[in-house]
């Protein structure tokens, strides 16, 4: 029997599959919500997401996947450096072994937790971290700046 999770994931899949099917990139959003995080169910979760995905679609060239922890969504509630750098390396682990290695030395995996001015210089210093997808943050002074020296440090690695 199908869940609703399932059929939003299918939908979610399908969707992806037309999108690049029309020429588009992708940006394929996964995450877990707090209830989830708790129960240590955050590996899990982000895996079946990517998994409806890896069902329809073996040419990941156009994907870009953002882990975004829906419990850290506008809430100014953000994943620990650590939290967000360890799902990273799960979600490439997980397409070198599904998808495949040339996915994941390629994919790139960027996080969209409530990034902010205080927290994406460590962010971007984290080995599987390569990049954001920013909201609000992104209209503030400070955030520009301190993201634009996150990326000059970034770049001199």
């Amino acid at each position: 029997m199908s869940t609703n999770g399932d059929i939003l994931m299918q939908f979610i899949a399908s969707k992806t599959q037309a999108a690049l099917d029309g020429g588009l990139g992708v940006i394929l959003c996964v995450g877990e919500t707090l209830e989830q995080r708790e129960s240590n169910k955050t590996i899990d979760v982000v895996t079946t997401q990517l998994k409806a995905v890896a069902e329809r679609t073996k040419d990941w060239s156009k994907i870009v996947v953002a882990y975004e922890p829906v419990w850290a969504i506008g809430t100014g509630k953000v994943a620990t450096t650590e939290q967000a750098q360890e799902v990273h390396a799960e979600i490439r682990k997980w397409l070198s072994s599904t998808v495949s290695q040339e996915a994941s030395d390629k994919t790139r995996i960027i996080y969209g937790g409530s990034v902010s001015e205080k927290n994406c210089k460590d962010l971007a210093k984290q080995s599987d971290i390569d990049g954001f997808l920013v909201g609000g943050a992104s209209l503030k002074p400070a955030y520009l700046e301190e993201k634009l020296e996150a990326t000059v440090a970034v770049d001199r690695r």
